[in-house]
């Protein structure tokens, strides 16, 4: 009994022995913590105190300066308030009146006053040890809660009488306090205005004002810009030698690959320390070759040097000086030979002339009488430049509806059987006046400039553009040595575009790839073309039948206009095509030829004779067969799919333009060609929409071409240097600090062109018409001319 009875007691002491140790580190956490908070309040009070000695501090120097005055100073100026002062005094209003206010002092006292509690989650301590005792006595465990409870409430009675002064406020509160009275006493002495009195002649305020400077001034980085390295220099010789690696066959994309491998290591690093503030963000949109011009001017800037200019530079350019700008418009043929180059330049004449921001003038070819009877046809002549003036302007507004206000002058050429085409006799820029010199429009620039012996169009003008109409290349090659004929002429047509214009526009990527060119389609099509297409779609809608007749072929009867291809291919497939007849309308050099190879053939082929593509009798056809691949951009098929017809042409980089059209129909194989045309036959075309007549017009003509060539910029720019001011626009600086040796590489071009063309002797070697170098007698008689020699010996340089 007695071993039962001690059993329980062990049990029990154990039980209080756990409870105590448990106890104990309890307390000692609880007196730690609150210690910590008693350590905090310290110190914010503290801190409090240190910011009431600094304000007063400040009251107390920023007032003694003024407070002894002399007796025998003059009465003080009107008080006048400092920057400092004027933003720091609402600052104090709203500062005071945010902690003052009634609500913010409740809330702070009722959460630090004396009846706030400090809640201290014991719960957790308490549950584990009430589930490891759970065998002990439940007294013991009641009895230790309330021993806690009580000391609890004990400890805290003695901290809250520790922090309580005699005016039963808290010591922790003084610096709020005495933050608050020292901040009413400021705004008192700020309101009587003699605290800021001559303020600003304060030694204080001045050190103040100095100090802030010193703390928001931006640290400084280094202006030193780093020296170039080899493989830039070398990058940068490789950049500025395009135009010599253009003629040595080297393509521009090689170039600018050489270029960013040689400068891609260095290029990030080194670009953004040697630019100045703000220009960074511009390279993001700049290629390799942009960046490192920007290079090498930021060395040549840091250097000083400075580019006044260099090697065929002309400052005397045109200013103009009635408001308008002058563009003048100058082109390889005119009417009424019915060809590309003279019907689209009278065209976007007409249309840019509509516009009041420029004046306009289209300068066309003048040929002797013995010339046009064989160029023009039905043998009409002119017997002066007046009477062909008036055909002209007749010809057009018959078509575009309203009067075009431009003006058309004359420049001498002469035709050439061997090239089919008319080349210019002397200097033609020399027949653009000085006044007017301001923007250029070459139609046909490698042609224009294949012998032209004169001033450079570039420094006669503000900006050069020029249009690319034709491939000269894909003729060539046809011809005899045509390989060899095609190389030359293609690095010809590389220097006289490079030297002569700004930039070039091509029609399609069917013409060579030429320096400072982009590919868009800036030609529109007849207006008469387009209402006869809406005349079409009316009688369709009505239920009539608008189409009587098959499949036709247009265009001039020559081997290079797409009758080597039309030819071969229907002989190809004479017996898949079987019953197929096709109605072929031209007139040219080689129509003896293609009759005879096609009657040879035994082909299905009606030959009549040309004429122009809006005559009645072309209207019932609901089919045009296009095959060439030697156009740029076929006229005639633009003028078919305005008309509502279906187009059936090969799958060629010239048709690119009229493939979203659904009414054209390309074929890449002799096989497709005859489904497509058995397609067309059997179906009927789809009206046009609003949206593709637009793009066929020659108003989204002139919009593409106004953007394309960046015109709409030129002609929105006051300044006389385009050049200049699109590198403005990009925000580069370059041009001042530097030499741009692709525009001296290209006026060493220009020169050497120059002095190539002015011997007669490789003049006739490169295929020239003999005494084209000037213009005759006949000329000077028909355009009232003096003789070159007497007028103006030396054009150019």
């Amino acid at each position: 009994m007695d071993g039962e009875a001690a059993q329980p007691s062990t049990s029990e002491n154990a039980a209080f022995s756990f409870i105590s140790r448990g106890w104990r580190e309890v307390r000692d956490s609880t007196d730690a913590d609150l210690r910590l908070i008693k350590s905090r309040a310290n110190s914010f009070k503290n801190l409090a105190s240190s910011f009431d000695r600094e304000l007063e501090h400040f009251f107390n120097s920023a007032s003694n300066p003024f407070l002894v005055r002399s007796l025998r100073s003059p009465p003080p100026p009107p008080p006048v308030e400092i920057d400092f002062v004027k933003k720091l005094r609402p600052k104090i209003s709203e500062f005071r009146r945010a902690y003052s206010a009634p609500e913010i002092s409740k809330k702070v006292l009722e959460r630090w006053g004396p009846r706030a509690r400090l809640g201290i989650d014991l719960s957790a301590r308490r549950k584990a040890i009430v589930s490891e005792a759970e065998d002990g006595d439940r007294d013991g465990i009641v009895e230790f809660d309330r021993v806690w409870r009580g000391r609890r409430r004990v400890m805290f009675r003695e901290f809250r009488e520790e922090e309580k002064e005699e005016g039963g406020q808290f010591r922790r509160w003084e610096p709020i306090r005495s933050l608050k009275r020292r901040l009413r006493e400021l705004e008192k002495k700020s309101e009587s205005s003699d605290l800021f009195e001559g303020f600003r002649s304060s030694e204080f305020v001045e050190k103040l004002k100095s100090s802030l400077k010193s703390i928001c001034k931006e640290p400084q980085k280094s202006k030193e810009v780093p020296p170039l390295d080899i493989p830039e220099l070398l990058a940068y010789l490789v950049r500025q030698s395009g135009p010599f690696l253009d003629q040595l066959g080297v393509r521009r994309d090689v170039c600018d690959k050489i270029v960013e491998n040689l400068c891609g290591k260095r290029k990030n690093q080194l670009i953004l320390q040697s630019l100045p503030t703000g220009e960074s963000s511009f390279l993001e949109n700049e290629n390799a070759n942009d960046e490192l011009d920007m290079r090498i001017a930021s060395v040549l800037k840091s250097t000083g040097h400075c580019y006044d200019g260099g090697f065929s530079m002309d400052s005397s350019k045109h200013k103009p000086s009635d408001g308008k700008r002058h563009v003048a418009i100058v082109t390889t043929a005119s009417l009424p030979w019915m060809t590309g180059t003279a019907v689209n330049p009278l065209f976007r004449a007409a249309y840019l002339s509509k516009s009041e921001k420029q004046k306009v003038t289209l300068l066309v070819p003048w040929l002797c009488k013995s010339d046009q009877e064989l160029v023009y046809p039905s043998n009409l002549t002119f017997s002066s430049p007046d009477q062909q003036e008036n055909y002209i302007r007749n010809w057009l507004e018959e078509r575009i509806g309203f009067k075009a206000d431009f003006k058309i002058s004359f420049y001498p050429g002469k035709f050439s059987k061997e090239r089919r085409s008319i080349i210019p006799a002397g200097d033609t820029s020399q027949f653009i006046p000085l006044k007017d010199a301001d923007i250029a429009i070459l139609e046909e620039p490698e042609h224009l400039n294949w012998y032209h012996h004169g001033k450079r169009w570039t420094d006669k003008f503000n900006y050069v553009i020029g249009v690319v109409h034709t491939n000269y290349l894909e003729y060539i090659k046809r011809e005899r040595n045509g390989a060899l004929q095609a190389f030359l002429v293609k690095h010809i047509n590389n220097l006289v575009t490079r030297a002569y214009c700004n930039k070039v526009l091509r029609l399609s990527a069917a013409t060579q790839d030429l320096p400072k060119s982009i590919i868009c389609n800036v030609h529109g099509v007849n207006p008469k073309f387009l209402k006869i297409g809406e005349k079409v779609a009316a009688e369709r809608e009505l239920g009539q039948q608008a189409f009587s007749k098959g499949a036709y072929f247009l265009g001039k009867m020559v081997w290079a206009k797409g009758y080597r291809e039309l030819i071969d291919l229907l002989a190809k497939l004479k017996n898949d095509l079987n019953g197929f007849k096709l109605d072929v309308y031209g007139n040219g050099e080689d129509a003896h030829e293609v009759q005879s190879a096609a009657k040879r053939l035994d082909l299905n082929l009606n030959f009549l004779k040309g004429r122009d593509h809006a005559d009645d009798s072309l209207h019932g056809y609901k089919v045009f067969i296009n095959p060439s691949v030697s156009d740029v951009l076929c006229t005639a098929t633009a003028e078919a799919l305005a008309m509502g017809k279906f187009v059936v042409c090969a799958d060629h980089p010239s048709n690119e333009f009229f493939r979203s059209f659904p009414n054209c129909l390309t074929y890449k194989t002799s096989e497709d060609f005859v489904k497509k045309v058995k397609e067309a036959l059997a179906n009927e075309p789809q009206p046009l929409t609003p949206e593709q007549i637009y793009n066929l017009s020659w108003e989204a003509a002139t919009h593409r071409f106004m953007q394309y060539s960046d015109l709409d910029k030129v002609l929105n720019d006051g300044n006389d240097d385009t050049k200049l001011s699109v590198s403005n626009q990009k925000g580069n600086t370059k041009a001042v600090w530097m030499p741009d040796l692709s525009e001296m590489a290209d006026g060493g071009l220009a020169f050497a062109h120059y002095c190539l063309t002015g011997n007669e002797f490789l003049r006739l070697c490169t295929g020239a018409i003999p005494g084209s170098r000037d213009y005759n007698k006949q000329h000077c008689k028909d355009l009232h001319l003096l003789p070159p020699q007497v007028e103006n010996p030396i054009y150019g340089w």
